[in-house]
């Protein structure tokens, strides 16, 4: 049988199979199955036809509610439908799903399981959301594989038309969906011939339709609904063996049996693991190795998880089992034991077998052999129930122990580890990697990524397997062969050379000479080198790619260097592989971007040099970086410490946080030092504008005011000047670069107004040497918030407060976080923030840091993270318990006043009334005077007033609290809409701050209803064919909600003024913000100059809408952008997601861009008419 050999992970395989049997799709974005609706969609556009000989109609609706009311409304008119969701996707498809299988609707939804939200989000994957919908009717079918992912799904597609049940089938969520292996795919001629027509046609004429006219049933009484719902007993009674049918029809086209639940291992095993998912291959590679040694265990994968067949279970299990541990991937609070464990329990009760259950691999926890082991050693040894695998619990002791690692790959795999920066290619090299030696070679191939939770200037590690056989090794590489270092300065921070065999290979990307590499390694690197005879390369692959402009994106230089090193393929033959990769994979940037990087490989063998090793350590070695100072938190030291090491997985139970709360303020803990260069300060050249400060997306600059007594001690390297705003005490002026933690994307140095820059860019080491961090440290002695002759709502003045949102983990140049920190200047000591997932939330707030912090006082913005969905009701929660406090607060105070009290309190409580609804200040001044005079007055009351014991309790409520709800386009435009549009309507005082980068950035750039027309986006492959929605002049229906669209880099004063007027606005306030993205495809260090440049040719307007002025009798709309000065086609060439579509689809981009061009005429025109 003639085999058909790719490299792809399991969304590809997945949707290569639901393509072909589907006519139409209905989407939404969600990690990680995003992919396979942006594979359908590409696919569309490009015209790839399904079995039937027609594109599949793809449409992306606004959430997955939605969505899955699409799918069942096609259904019920008679189109083969699908979908693809995970996680809190999945959830908000349950309620269709019931109906959809009530109706006995045959479809198949593919989901890449993933965790729920619960005490934090996690993008990861396990079980949680599809053992959620177990009850819903759908049969479900699960896959280990790539592999599996692909010939499974045929079986679900075949068997539902045939069953009439809806199909779910999953696989893991990142392990398998976005694992790159080599698979057999199944091409459209044999899928076709697997197709039977006749259950189609059966489907089509149960389909609605006023040619034969029927209805489906509304309602049902109690009289008759329970024998509604026994009618579909005798279709899942012989659901299973029909889905065994088409696994045998199957698996005669295509030369792969399989079985609702496949046995592997000895025939006389008395201890067997049943289990499915991923983890399932992980147990077959380790039961192999342990078989071949002695031992005689056994594994069960399960394929069909519903409907559960007892028979096939029993049948499939050897006679001499004695002792059976069941695995979930997941965790019911409460129950007796989870899913699989207690459908297994039932399945055999009265079969006096042994039977316990445990959980693993939670958010893609690694499940390694060693814990296979452990389960096995269990189960012949205590054998209690509920245990757990792969973490320490040390506070209910239900975790088991685990040996040493258990090396049980095949003989010959090659494995090599690369250690990455994100936004520097090293991910999308390694995939082309794969790709070119499982592609060209018999050699199977593997590559999974792991990534930690920073946007794109995060840590990457990619875990690269090649062998002869195929590979089961579903866990990160224990063993290492190749391990390339890509960010020296993750030097004494990580553990790098971690598990590096003996004769291995190490390469390092970086600035020292191949003499001076040795001595800038940590001692223990320099130990392993010596003892395990390690050969080590260097190369400055960040000079080549500037020289070459390619700015920091190294990845061809170092893949070239791999293939060199690593000899898997020929040298020759490999380079003319990789040019051919760089071509596919940069084809549609640009021939000027394919030909630097085909100029970056040949340039790469000439700067590879090898490394000398001494034969033992000198006295150089680089230090261990300390990166929790020694006076930190328990929690800094516990948590923060290891967890930034990628030690995370060492964690205890006890040093978690029970409901998900951590402190603040601790960011600046991480001083990450990951910038190659930063800016440095020319103190003669600087206006003093602070302009800088505003824009840095890291709030890594900032200014101070310092007055001369605060100077005293400071380092010979502190530099000053004479401060320019009006005061009368000598004060001097200095601007402070963060070098440890700026990320290096120079969008202060852009900014900067001066004739001659008053900053620029320098080595980093050069910074450190001219005692930067030094600097730093005296900086932070003094005091901020030194306001002297500037106001609050200037540009200057803003930038002169302390900033409470600081070096977060948003992408370098980020057009997003700049509004954030500004908020948190102005309002951040009584902020309470509700933030949507998203973007904004995973920089703002992924465990265990928090760039949120707090004032010298330890005031600072409390925050917490809704669903997507919901953040503006979250929000508007938030606001009626603040309300709800502060009246009950109010009431006491009238009734301690009314009562008596003593004479201080009595004061303080008088003051704080006439401040109420004050919020600067004064109400902080009464409020700071209430707190002090309270310990005396309860004193002297001896708790014989309730009412005052209720102002203590209430105290933090004094000063009125500012709400916001943070989030992106997708939240506020498509899947939140309904919820913000109601809590504007309720005309509380709530703000919304809703950054608008056009598409679904978190999740991959995916387009939504901000995505204006003509702009590719994922969604929208051949260029969005609709407009950009008005969300700012929809809100101003209503006429009482203030809103405003601004943009920075524009209009800095507007943007301020903005802020300022929602935020003192008593009513529900919406500011619209542009923010530039990494995925429009632009120089990031001009997120600024784009930001301009979008008002300047009327694709962005500026306004205001204060209906306060409408009671002063004047017009509430301030129209703050002139007419355009440019040509709306001078910004679409300045993105790729414009340029895209010219280069691929011209005639589509000539029609959409005139027709965009047209648009923003006609609303510059509508607001200028609204504004006279």
């Amino acid at each position: 049988m003639k085999k058909n050999f790719k490299t792809i992970d399991g969304n590809t395989a997945a949707t290569h199979v639901s393509y072909a049997y589907s006519e139409v799709a209905a989407i939404y974005p969600i990690t990680p199955s995003s992919t396979m609706g942006e594979l359908a969609d590409e696919w569309a556009a490009q015209g790839k036809k399904n079995i039937f000989g027609q594109t599949v109609d793809v449409v992306e609706m606004q959430s997955e509610g939605g969505a899955s009311g699409a799918v069942h409304g096609a259904l019920s008119a008679g189109a083969l439908t699908t979908t693809f969701t995970a996680s809190q996707g999945l959830m908000l498809m349950l309620p269709n799903m019931h109906k959809i299988a009530g109706e006995m609707l045959p479809t198949v939804f593919l989901v890449s399981a993933r965790s729920l939200a619960c005490q934090a989000l996690s993008i990861f994957g396990d079980h949680s959301d599809v053992m959620s919908a177990r009850n819903t009717g759908f049969a479900m079918t699960c896959a280990g594989s790539v592999q599996e992912a692909q010939d499974l799904a045929i079986v679900a597609h075949l068997s539902t038309l045939r069953t009439r049940i809806p199909f779910l089938h999953f696989f893991d969520g990142f392990r398998t969906s976005n694992v790159i292996e080599k698979v057999d795919v199944v091409d459209y001629e044999t899928l076709a011939g697997l197709f039977e027509p006749q259950y189609l046609d059966d489907f089509r004429k149960r389909s609605l339709n006023p040619e034969r006219p029927t209805m489906k049933n509304g309602q049902e009484n109690p009289d008759v609904y329970f024998q509604g719902r026994e009618t579909i007993n005798k279709f899942y009674q012989e659901a299973p063996a029909l889905v065994q049918h088409y696994m045998n029809k199957v698996g005669k086209a295509i030369g792969r049996q399989y079985h609702l639940f496949d046995y592997f291992g000895a025939p006389d095993a008395e201890d067997v693991i049943i289990m499915m998912g991923s983890g399932a291959e992980t147990a077959e590679e380790t039961i192999n190795y342990l078989n071949t040694r002695g031992s005689k265990l056994g594994l069960i994968k399960v394929r069909l998880y519903r409907p559960f067949d007892v028979e096939a279970l029993k049948k499939a299990l050897p006679k001499s089992v004695k002792r059976i541990a069941v695995l979930d991937r997941t965790k019911e609070p409460g129950s007796i034991g989870e899913p699989l464990y207690l459908d297994v329990v039932a399945a055999l009760a009265g079969s006096g077998l042994k039977i316990i259950g445990g959980r693993y691999g939670l958010s893609s926890k690694d499940f390694t052999p060693a814990q296979v082991k452990a389960v096995y050693d269990h189960l012949a040894g205590k054998a209690f129930h509920s245990f757990t695998v792969g973490i320490t619990d040390d506070v209910t002791h239900l975790s088991v122990p685990v040996g040493p690692v258990l090396d049980t790959e095949l003989p010959g795999t090659v494995r090599c580890k690369f250690w990455g920066y994100g936004s520097d290619g090293t991910v999308g090299a390694n995939k082309n990697s794969i790709k070119i030696i499982a592609d060209n070679t018999d050699m199977y191939g593997q590559g999974y990524f792991q990534y930690d939770s920073k946007k794109s200037g995060g840590v990457t590690i990619s875990h690269l397997r090649f062998g002869k056989q195929p590979i089961q090794s579903q866990y990160y590489l224990n063993t290492v062969d190749f391990i390339a270092l890509h960010k020296p300065s993750y030097i004494g921070r990580l553990d790098i050379l971690e598990g590096i065999r003996e004769g291995g290979t190490f390469l390092i990307n970086s600035n020292w000479n191949a003499s001076e590499v040795f001595e800038n390694l940590t001692a223990d690197m320099q130990k392993t080198i010596i003892d395990k005879k390690i050969k080590v390369y260097t190369i400055d692959a960040y000079k080549i790619a500037g020289e070459l402009g390619l700015g920091l994106r190294i990845n061809t230089i170092m893949q070239a260097c791999f293939f060199k090193l690593s000899g898997v393929l020929p040298e020759a033959e490999a380079i003319a592989l990789i040019k051919k990769a760089i071509e596919k994979t940069y084809g549609r940037k640009g021939a000027d971007v394919v030909k630097m990087n085909w100029a970056a490989v040949d340039h790469a063998s000439d700067g590879l040099a090898a490394v000398p090793i001494p034969d033992k350590i000198g006295s150089k070695a680089a230090p261990m970086i300390q990166i929790v100072p020694d006076d930190a938190s328990a929690f800094a030291k516990d948590v923060i410490d290891p967890v930034t090491r990628f030690k995370g997985d060492l964690l205890p139970v006890s040093k978690m946080p029970f409901d998900g709360v951590i402190p603040t303020a601790t960011s600046c803990l991480e001083k990450r030092g990951i910038a190659v260069e930063v800016p440095a300060w020319i103190p003669e050249n600087c206006i003093q504008c602070n302009q800088c400060s505003l824009v840095c997306p890291h709030a890594a600059i900032r200014p101070k005011q310092i007055a001369p007594a605060d100077l005293k001690g400071a380092p010979a390297t502190f530099k000053t000047i004479k401060s320019n705003s009006k005061n009368d005490r000598d004060l001097a002026y200095r601007l402070q670069v963060y070098v440890e933690d700026c990320v290096g994307c120079e969008n202060c140095v852009e900014v900067c107004p001066s004739k001659v820059k008053a900053l620029k860019m320098v080595p980093i080491e050069d910074a450190r040497k001219a005692g930067e961090n030094e600097n730093l440290a005296f900086f932070e002695k003094a005091p901020y918030d030194v306001l002297d002759g500037n106001k609050r709502d200037s540009i200057k003045g803003s930038q002169l407060l302390r900033p409470l949102f600081e070096f977060s983990g948003a992408c370098s140049g980020c057009g997003e976080t700049p509004y954030i920190k500004l908020a948190t200047q102005l309002f951040g000591d009584r902020m309470i923030i509700g933030n949507a997932t998203g973007c904004s939330s995973i920089y703002g707030g992924t465990f265990p840091t928090s760039p949120y912090c707090q004032t010298a006082e330890g005031k600072g913005p409390a925050w917490g993270n809704s669903l997507f969905e919901d953040n503006a009701e979250y929000g508007f929660g938030m606001r009626l318990a603040v309300d709800a406090n502060r009246k009950l607060l109010a009431a006491s105070i009238e009734a301690v006043l009314a009562a008596g009290t003593t004479p201080a309190l009595a004061d303080a409580l008088a003051k704080m009334k006439a401040a109420w609804k004050d919020t600067g200040g004064e109400a902080k001044a009464a409020a700071a005077a209430v707190r002090a005079a309270l310990p005396g007055a309860l004193k002297s009351a001896d708790g014989a007033n309730p009412h005052l014991a209720k102002i203590d309790e209430l105290k933090d409520f004094l000063v009125e609290k500012s709400v916001w709800s943070f989030g992106g386009d997708g939240w506020a435009y498509d899947i939140g809409y309904g919820g913000l549009d109601h809590v504007l309507a309720t005309n509380r005082n709530v703000n919304i701050l809703v950054l608008d980068t056009e598409v679904y950035s978190n999740t991959g750039g995916q387009a939504s209803k901000a995505t204006p027309t003509g702009s590719v986006a994922k969604f929208a492959a051949s260029g969005k064919k609709t407009t950009k929605k008005d969300l700012g002049r929809m809100a101003m229906t209503y006429g009482y909600v203030y809103v405003a669209a601004v943009a920075m880099g524009a209009n800095m004063n507007q943007c301020i003024k903005a802020f300022q007027e929602a935020e003192a606005y008593n009513g529900p306030s919406i500011i619209i913000a542009y923010a530039p993205c990494i995925n429009h495809g632009i120089d990031m260090k001009k997120t600024q100059a784009e930001e301009k440049l979008a008002v300047d040719t009327g694709y962005w307007i500026l306004y205001r809408y204060n209906p306060l002025l409408a009671l002063e009798g004047k017009n509430p709309l301030q129209l703050d952008s002139r007419e355009p000065k440019l040509a709306y086609g001078d910004f679409l060439k300045n993105e790729v997601r414009y340029r895209t579509l010219t280069q691929q689809y011209p005639e589509i981009a000539k029609e959409l861009f005139a027709r965009a061009a047209e648009e923003a005429k006609r609303r510059y025109a509508v607001y200028k008419k609204m504004a006279e």
